[in-house]
Order: structure tokens, then sequence, then C-alpha cells
């Protein structure tokens, strides 16, 4: 069984963070001066328990900070908004020494069908799958064995977040960060209280309907209603399994309005009045509902209940990648606690640091909106994990079925 993901902030510590201003543009960048210290060879290990100099508050502690620089081009495939633009703009070319490429894929099945269909020259580097997926990819062969004595930096994570069932021994996958799914809605056109999924549910039927959006991916649309009626997601019940197609298809998705995995910019300009989401992407929205001139407290973020999905996303090498040692380094970059933190604050998931309070109150000390990123040990309690199952084909086809009927 894989080890459970447990809370990283205290219940004090994650209400501090829920009263600070939101992404101030000072944190982003004057506290992350890139450390390159000094390191104790290949080991990965710091020779010292300080930085040196005004580092702009960055952490002190035993942490590796080894630097890998490399050449050329690296093409990453991964989902959208999963990276802070600064880090595969500007600080990867200048820190890195390589040229970003990024392309996205809105669920884990276009990613395996993308590598599948190219036989290994999908011209991919660095791809991001799902803690779930990763056995089957290594099955099909779409993803090679990483070389940790070039991923030092492993260290960095907490061993919550290491050596999971999927991968017991990190030899193809690094967590990247994990997160859940909940919704998001204007309270000014749904104003009844919305706490639950099957709120959710009755909502885009009703005063929602035309302006509902679901994330595109069959296991979270159709979890949605298993959640709502107590049922485990990963359930092969056909029973259960018709029951949730004959609703889905056949009453619910003629109120959609899109199937949108990243529905925050589209919420800044007034196209949904509620949205499925994950909790970053949904976190990244009140952003860009002020960067709109909106009225972000117009807005309610609900953790789907009374159950929801917990996952963890994962740097892996596709097989065939063209530059299998720029992909290393960006691993490795990537687990740099400062590196970590900044990328957090952007994307808004759990990066799965050691310490995590202490190098977010010494690097982010003005995020905000932190129970969105940090989950208490009570809500991580109703959170379950996808299997993949037999089950899964039949999934994506009610999939199918709703878009067709939602014309979406």
């Amino acid at each position: 069984m894989a080890k459970q993901l447990r809370m990283l902030a205290p219940d004090d510590f994650r209400e501090k963070l829920s009263r600070r201003a939101f992404l101030k543009g000072g944190t982003a960048a004057a506290g992350f001066a890139i450390v390159l210290a000094a390191c104790g060879g290949s080991d990965g290990t710091s020779t010292s328990d300080t930085t040196g100099g005004d580092t702009g508050g960055t952490a002190t502690g035993d942490y590796s900070r080894v630097i890998n620089t490399s050449s050329g081009t690296l093409a990453m495939y991964t989902w959208g908004d999963y990276n802070d633009p600064d880090l595969v703009g500007a600080l990867a070319d200048s820190t890195l020494g390589v040229t970003m490429k990024v392309d996205y894929y809105a669920s884990n099945e276009d990613l395996i069908t993308k590598l599948a269909s190219s036989h290994g020259n999908s011209g991919f580097d660095i791809v991001v799958p799902t803690g779930p997926y990763v056995p089957q990819m290594i099955e099909k062969g779409l993803i090679q064995k990483l070389d940790l004595s070039l991923i030092p930096n492993i260290v960095n994570l907490d061993p919550a977040y290491t050596s999971q069932a999927w991968d017991p021994n990190n030899e193809y996958s690094v967590c990247k960060n994990w997160g859940s799914t909940g919704y998001f809605y204007d309270k000014t056109k749904i104003t009844r209280k919305m706490e639950t999924w099957q709120d959710f549910i009755d909502a885009c039927m009703n005063e929602g309907s035309g302006n509902c959006a679901m994330i595109d991916t069959a296991p979270n649309f159709c979890g949605m209603w298993f959640w709502a009626n107590g049922i485990n997601w990963n359930t092969q019940d056909a029973a259960q399994i018709d029951a949730c197609e004959k609703f889905l298809v056949d009453e619910f998705a003629q109120h959609i309005k899109a199937f949108d995995s990243y529905p925050s910019t589209k919420l800044a300009e007034g196209a949904y009045s509620l949205a499925m989401g994950w909790n970053g992407d949904l976190r990244q929205a009140y952003v860009r509902i002020a960067d709109a001139g909106g009225n972000p407290e117009d807005w309610v973020w609900v953790l789907g209940s009374p159950a929801t999905e917990l996952w963890m996303d994962n740097y892996c090498i596709a097989t065939g990648a063209p530059n299998p040692e720029a992909a290393h380094a960006w691993i490795n970059w990537d687990l740099v606690p400062e590196i970590s933190i900044k990328d957090l604050q952007y994307h808004g998931y759990n990066t799965g640091m050691k310490d995590m309070e202490s190098l977010i109150a010494k690097l982010a000390p003005d995020l905000e909106r932190g129970e969105m990123i940090f989950f208490t040990p009570e809500q991580v309690a109703t959170f379950q994990t996808q299997e993949i199952t037999p089950a899964l084909d039949r999934l994506v086809d009610i999939l199918n079925k709703a878009k067709a009927k939602a014309g979406a």
C-alpha cells in the first residue's frame, strides 16, 4: 500500500498563511536568489548550514543544493500552468544553460496516447504523469530509468513523498507535487452555501446550468458522481458504473458548458459561474480574477466532500528523450528548496519538501490561501487515491459520451 501523504503544516501555521497578502510581487522575485552553495562532492550533501550573504531569506539547514548545468533544448510535456514561467524561461536558460520548450496535455490518457503513438520519438524529455499511471508507462516502455546520481537533491523531499507503491525505489519517477480536487463558484450568482459534491451537481443542473465546467479527465468527471453518492471512485461494480453513466450522460451532460482541466483563465473572463478543478489551478483563479478587474471575494473554493481525490504527479524522463542530461539537471534543480517554493507560490501545490513550515516562513511569508495548499488531517482522511483498473476504459467511454451530449 502506498504511503499516506500527510499534512506538513500545523493548523495554526495554515491559519496564519490564510491571513497573508497573496503572491505579493516582492516575494516571488526578491526572495529567491538561486543558491549555488558549495556542495560536498557527488553525494549531494551540503558542506555548510548557511548559504552566506544576503539571499533574501533563503532557508538554511541540511539541504542539498547541487546544480547540474547542461546545454541545448529541453522539451517538457506536462499539465497546464504547472511551472513558474520564470523557471521555464530566463532562469532555466541562465542557470542550467538550457532553452525550455513546453507543451501541455489535459489528462494522463492523452499523455500515454501521445508517447505510445510516437514509439520513442515524441521529442519530449520530461513528462509528468500521475503516480498510478507510472507502472503501465514502465511496462509499455514509455519512460526510462533515472540516473539518481544526477538527482542528488532528491534528499530534500520529505520521505512521505518518496518510495511510493507505483515506484518503490524511485527508479523511474520523482515527486513534483501533490494535491486534490474541488470546485469554485461565484456566490453572487449561486447564493446558496455549497459544501458537497451533491451541492455542485445540483447547482450545475439549476442556477449554474449552461455555465459550469468539468475537469476533462474521465476518472475525475465520473468520480464527482461516485463521491456524491458515497461510492469509492475505484469501483468496478457494473451496476454502479451503469448508474453513473445513465445520470452523467442522460441527465447531467446537457447542463455542461465546457470540459476544461485548467479553468482559471476562463473563470477570470467570466465564462463560468462554477467549475470543478484541481486546488492549485483554482487558487490561481483568485489572482487572475483580480488581474482582470474582478472581485476575488465573490468566489468560494470548496474541497469536495464527503470524499475526493488525492493525487501525486511525478517527473519522469521519456524513452528516447533527446536530451536526458538536461532532463536530469532540470529535475535536480526543481528539488532545490528555494526553487521548489518559488514554484509552489506560482502553481499552488504542495511540493513535498522537508521542513515545509520553516521553508514557507522564510521564503514565502506573504503566501496566502494556504488552506488551498496545506490540508488538515481530517481532510486528508477523506482523500482517495486512484487505482488503475479495467473499469478505466468504461469511464473514458462515459466521458466521451457526455462530451458528445454536451456538445462541449
